[in-house]
C-alpha cells in the first residue's frame, strides 16, 4: 500500500507544488548556500555577501528552503540539514550535488515539458529529444555525461559490495557512460578489465574519468549505440546500469539476448535500473523517474523485478538473485549463465 493516500486538499496542493521544492533546491544549487554553511551556521546577510546575491532574494529561498527542510533556522542563523551537509554541500563526502545541478535541473527537468504530448501522442516521433539525439550534441553529452558520473560512484560502490566477481577476467558494460561503475568494480576488483560501450561524445569524455582514476591500460570503449554495435564475446560478467528504463520496450529483447550470447559459460548478468514493486504501488521514487524516462522514450517499459525475473529465466539465466541498490529507487537483478 502506498505510505499515505492523497485526501485532503492540502494534500492535493502538497503534490501539485512539488515542483516549486525542487526548484527551491536547484536554486539553492545554483548560488551554492549550502557550501557556506557547511562551514558553520550564518545569517541571510551574511549569505548575501558570501553568495553575492541581494538579500531580499537569499531571505526568500532561505525560508522555502527551511520549509522543505533542507536548512534549519535557530534564530537569525541558517544551517543546513544534516542531508544537506552531507550530500549537497561542495567536498562532502557523499556530494552529488553536480548531479542534481547540471543532469536533473538543465536537462531531465526541461524534457518533462513535452511529457503532455507525449501521454495523447500530439507530438511527432522525430520531434521527441531522444537519449541518442541527445548524446549527438557534444555540449549536452557533456552536461549529461560529468553529471551522471557524479551521481553513479556511489551506486558503483555499493555494486561492487554486492557482486562478487573475483573470478573474473572480463565485464562488458553496456551503455557503461563514464565509466563510473566499471571503476568502482576494477578498484574492487584487481584482476578485472572492462569494455564499455557508449555513443562516441560519451566516450571521449569517459577516456578522461578513466585515466584519472589510473586505469587507462585495463579499460576499452566501444563507441556507438549499444542496440546497433556489436558486443564482444566470451565475457564473464555483463553489467546495464540505467538502460532498460531509457530504451523502447521492443529493445529490451535485444539487450537480453545479446547478453546471453555475450556471455561465456557460467558468466554474470547484472542488470541495475529503476523498479517498481510488482503490485505496482511503489516506491513513489523509482514510478516517478520512470514515469520521467517515458517523457522521452514513450514506448519505455515500466520495468518489475518479478517481470524482469522471468525475462531472464526464459532465455536459460539461472541462480537469479535480486537486491535494493539505492534505497526506494533503484534495484539490482544478478543471475548466472549456466556452466
Amino acid at each position: 500500500m502506498p505510505d499515505q493516500l492523497v485526501e485532503t486538499a492540502e494534500d492535493v496542493s502538497e503534490i501539485a507544488f512539488g515542483f516549486m521544492a525542487s526548484k527551491a533546491l536547484f536554486a539553492g544549487l545554483h548560488v551554492d548556500v549550502f557550501t557556506p554553511l557547511a562551514e558553520e551556521p550564518m545569517t541571510a546577510q551574511e549569505l548575501s555577501r558570501e553568495t553575492d546575491v541581494p538579500v531580499n532574494r537569499i531571505t526568500t529561498l532561505m525560508t522555502a528552503l527551511t520549509g522543505v527542510g533542507l536548512v534549519e533556522r535557530d534564530g537569525e542563523r541558517y544551517a543546513n540539514s544534516p542531508g544537506a551537509q552531507a550530500f549537497l554541500a561542495r567536498g562532502a563526502k557523499h556530494e552529488f550535488g553536480d548531479y542534481l545541478r547540471y543532469q536533473i535541473d538543465k536537462q531531465l527537468y526541461p524534457f518533462l515539458d513535452q511529457l503532455n504530448q507525449v501521454m495523447d501522442g500530439s507530438l511527432e516521433p522525430e520531434a521527441i529529444d531522444s537519449y541518442q539525439h541527445w548524446m549527438a550534441d557534444p555540449e549536452q553529452a557533456a552536461l549529461y555525461s560529468e553529471a551522471q558520473h557524479a551521481g553513479s560512484l556511489g551506486p558503483g560502490k555499493t555494486l561492487a559490495r554486492l557482486v562478487d566477481l573475483s573470478g573474473a577476467d572480463s565485464l562488458l558494460d553496456v551503455a557503461g557512460g563514464t565509466g563510473a561503475m566499471t571503476i568502482r568494480l576494477l578498484q574492487a576488483y584487481p584482476g578485472l578489465s572492462s569494455t564499455i560501450i557508449d555513443f562516441p561524445n560519451v566516450s571521449e569524455i569517459g577516456w578522461r574519468f578513466v585515466t584519472e582514476a589510473g586505469l587507462i591500460d585495463r579499460v576499452r570503449y566501444i563507441p556507438g549505440n549499444a542496440l546497433e554495435v556489436a558486443w564482444p564475446r566470451e565475457q564473464d560478467a555483463v553489467l546495464m546500469s540505467y538502460l532498460f528504463s531509457g530504451v523502447p520496450e521492443d529493445a529490451l529483447p535485444v539487450l537480453t539476448d545479446n547478453s546471453w550470447n555475450s556471455l561465456a559459460p557460467g558468466g554474470h548478468i547484472m542488470i541495475h535500473d529503476f523498479m517498481v514493486e510488482d503490485d505496482r504501488q511503489g516506491p513513489h521514487l523509482a514510478a516517478l523517474w520512470q514515469l520521467q524516462h517515458m517523457a522521452f522514450t514513450p514506448d519505455a517499459h515500466s520495468v518489475t523485478p518479478g517481470w524482469l525475473r522471468r525475462q531472464l529465466a526464459e532465455i536459460g539465466f539461472i541462480d537469479i538473485q535480486e537486491e535494493e541498490m539505492v534505497p526506494g529507487l533503484t534495484r539490482l537483478l544478478r543471475a548466472r549463465k549456466p556452466a
